[in-house]
């Protein structure tokens, strides 16, 4: 019997509808023009060209605005910052996504860091991350948290399970293995260097693949029963896990494509919402 879909494209949609009656309330409540999620783009990368138009088609689908300022591939470290700040002091702004990654010349982290915390929906900033990673408020990781929330809504179980996470960079493996352990998991993260890989994907109970390689992680890596969250996603619609013979064995599965990306994008908007609704009430 096939694992249960944790279908990431209808819970997107389910929480667009549910975004779009609070965009309009807001609208309401404050008499002023809806809010705006800013997108920087910075050099002309395709891929990262159709994420940036993708985000802002759900920004229009829940009645948002969004700003796209698109910035040329000799932009300069300062140029950025300049144009984050620009951003920061924006007051119908409630949400700043610098669209990773950036030429080699920009000092990424740098930029990330300058975005203003609550206007941090990417959840990208080292003090987002932090008070994450403290359990105080802030807004997580786009892709981990859509992570979380989809594995909320088909009531994964996560307390007490051993999870593994392969993957640790800074705005995916590192922020999820953070948040399962928030969520009273046993986390191990793993990564390049991890000696004997295979017998510790086959201890977990929940697996989630974010090292960005196509169907690096095996199935038979993988054990009978587990909850299978691939957030990978590479040319010819695979993920980092190789998914098919896992199908008929897991308990739970994230489709590529259809699972987590689409969740990725509803949290960025959700976040910003939030965010609206939190200015609202100062």
């Amino acid at each position: 019997m096939a694992g249960l879909v944790l279908d990431g494209k209808a819970y997107a949609k389910e929480l667009e509808g549910e975004l779009l009656a609070r965009v309009e309330r807001w609208k309401e409540q404050t008499g002023s023009e809806p809010p705006i999620l800013a997108t920087i783009l910075v050099g002309a990368d395709p891929a990262s060209a159709t994420y940036v138009k993708m985000k802002g088609n759900a920004c229009r689908r829940v009645g948002m605005e969004s700003l796209s300022i698109a910035l040329l591939e000799e932009t300069t470290t300062e140029q950025l910052l300049a144009t984050i700040d620009d951003l920061n002091a924006n007051p119908r702004v409630r949400g700043i996504l610098l669209q990773h990654p950036v030429p080699h010349q920009i000092d990424e982290r740098a930029c990330f860091d300058r975005i203003a915390i609550d206007k941090d929906v990417d959840g990208v900033t080292s003090q987002g991350f932090g008070r994450m990673a403290m359990d105080e408020p802030a807004y997580g990781s786009a892709t981990p948290a859509g992570i979380m929330r989809l594995l909320k809504r088909y009531n994964i179980a996560i307390e007490g399970k051993e999870a593994v996470v392969v993957g640790r960079s800074p705005i995916l493996g590192k922020p999820m293995a953070m948040m399962l352990l928030g969520a009273n998991a046993t986390v191990t993260i793993c990564h390049s260097r991890t000696k004997n890989l295979p017998e510790i994907i086959k201890r977990a109970e929940i697996v989630v693949g974010a090292v960005g390689k196509p169907e690096f992680i095996k199935a038979d890596w993988i054990r009978d029963g587990a909850v299978v969250v691939d957030a990978g996603y590479h040319p010819g619609g695979v993920g980092d896990i190789e998914l098919g013979p896992v199908i008929e064995r897991c308990a739970a599965y994230t489709p590529v494509p259809g699972g987590v990306g689409p969740m990725t994008i509803a949290t960025l908007i959700a976040q910003t919402v939030e965010s609206a609704e939190k200015e609202l009430k100062k």
